[in-house]
């Protein structure tokens, strides 16, 4: 009996050893270069406020977590080693970056200097931007759809924004028309996700524009669940906790104007047919239109920017499908209450945040943040845009938005929502 008893009991610990090294050897790029350490870990400063997310739950993980987690850290000496040969590739590599999309050339880079803030600033900054979303996620009064969710119940499919870079301890949460085409390339770079003539890419700027939003191109939470099954969602949690979090955000009506003028001022294919056809049709009485961007551009079919609030605040928008991600809420994107993000970066500021943030990271040294683009939507053209649509229909979009006005320090646009 005594035989059988031990028999058993080591067929199933060497079942679960065997479960656990299959999961942390599953592929060469996710969880076997798992670093735990992280530039930007916690504790912040004195007067950074801990964060909703993080709570007691956090603070203790549950003993699977913590067996994954010690077990995963034992890589670390071996991926380190590795990281260093990598990063001193990636140094060679670093110098100006070379534009090569045909798009970016005639925009054009914005490569002047800068004056970075101090660091002093930029801490103080972080610490106040983090303060007002805790505050407001933590406030009970102030609500709006998902805000009370765990992170638990977020569905997978609604963590496809979170782009992890396991070389690092980085996760990146990208919001559309927020700079994320950059900050794809960085995260490409550093995760060393995309070859080159099977070298990695060692500038942002080299990376071709269709392979920075290709899907299979980054790791983001929503593929874990196809990895590593039932185990997904604890190593997750494990990862936001050692990892460092970043998003960067804007102005809300600025960046549905800047997403109106990308998708419907210029010839995009695939948005004429799943938005503007549809747009034309229930909101401008059209009929009988063209089946290409080319030919309904040329017949001067195009979505206006009152067409274009008119599909935002009609109910039948969302019973059909969620937003598309590029107007879809940053609170729906990025889940601000349930991640307790370390750093939250404005494209208002980019120039400063993203130089801050490199440095906090300790990868400043590898590569350069990519210049912006001169033409730069402006939060100065709001009253220009807004003129003609009627002050209900303002008033009803502020509501559709006011969670990102006000967890992320917006002020309320006063002089859109009065007479």
């Amino acid at each position: 009996m005594t035989k059988a008893r031990l028999f058993r009991l080591s067929v199933v610990l060497v079942s679960i050893f065997m479960i656990l090294l299959i999961i942390v050897y599953w592929d060469n790029v996710g969880t076997a270069h798992f670093y735990l350490h992280t530039s930007f870990s916690r504790p912040h400063s004195s007067g950074a406020i801990s964060g909703i997310a993080a709570g007691e739950d956090w603070e203790a993980l549950p003993d699977v977590d913590e067996f994954l987690a010690k077990l995963l850290s034992s890589n670390l000496k071996q991926n380190s080693s590795i990281s260093r040969k990598t990063e001193q590739l990636l140094v060679q590599g670093s110098s100006k970056p070379v534009v090569s999309n045909l798009e970016e050339n005639v925009r054009g880079y914005d490569w002047s200097t800068h004056n970075a803030r101090n660091s002093l600033d930029q801490e103080k900054l972080q610490i106040e931007r983090q303060r007002t979303l805790r505050e407001f996620c933590a406030n009970s009064s102030f609500t709006f759809p998902t805000k009370e969710r765990s992170f638990d119940d977020i569905p997978n499919y609604e963590l496809n924004h979170l782009i992890v870079d396991d070389r690092h301890g980085i996760i990146y949460c990208y919001v559309p028309k927020v700079a994320c085409t950059n900050w794809k390339r960085v995260m490409i770079v550093l995760s060393e996700s995309l070859l080159d003539q099977g070298v990695p890419y060692r500038n942002p700027l080299d990376i071709p524009r269709e392979h920075v939003h290709n899907t299979s191109t980054h790791l983001t939470f929503n593929k874990f669940w196809r990895r590593y099954g039932k185990f997904s969602r604890h190593l997750m949690k494990i990862k936001l906790k050692k990892y460092t979090k970043f998003l960067f955000v804007r102005d809300p009506f600025v960046r549905l104007i800047s997403a109106f003028r990308s998708k419907f001022e210029l010839e995009n294919e695939e948005f004429y047919r799943r938005f503007a056809i549809p747009m034309l049709k229930l909101y401008s009485n059209h009929t009988n239109l063209p089946a290409s961007v080319s030919e309904a551009f040329g017949a001067g079919l195009k979505v206006s920017f009152s067409d274009f609030i008119q599909y935002l605040l009609d109910p039948r928008t969302e019973k059909m499908a969620p937003f598309n991600e590029h107007w879809r809420q940053v609170y729906r994107l990025c889940h601000p209450c349930q991640i307790d993000y370390d750093f939250i970066g404005k494209l208002e500021t980019l120039d400063e945040d993203a130089a801050y943030l490199l440095q906090l990271l300790k990868v400043d040294r590898l590569l350069r943040f990519p210049p912006s683009y001169r033409n730069r939507t402006a939060s100065s053209w709001e009253d220009d845009w807004f003129a003609k649509i009627p002050l209900a229909w303002r008033q009803q979009l502020y509501k559709l938005y006011e969670a990102d006005f006000v967890l992320f320090g917006y002020p309320k646009p006063e002089n859109l929502l009065k007479d």
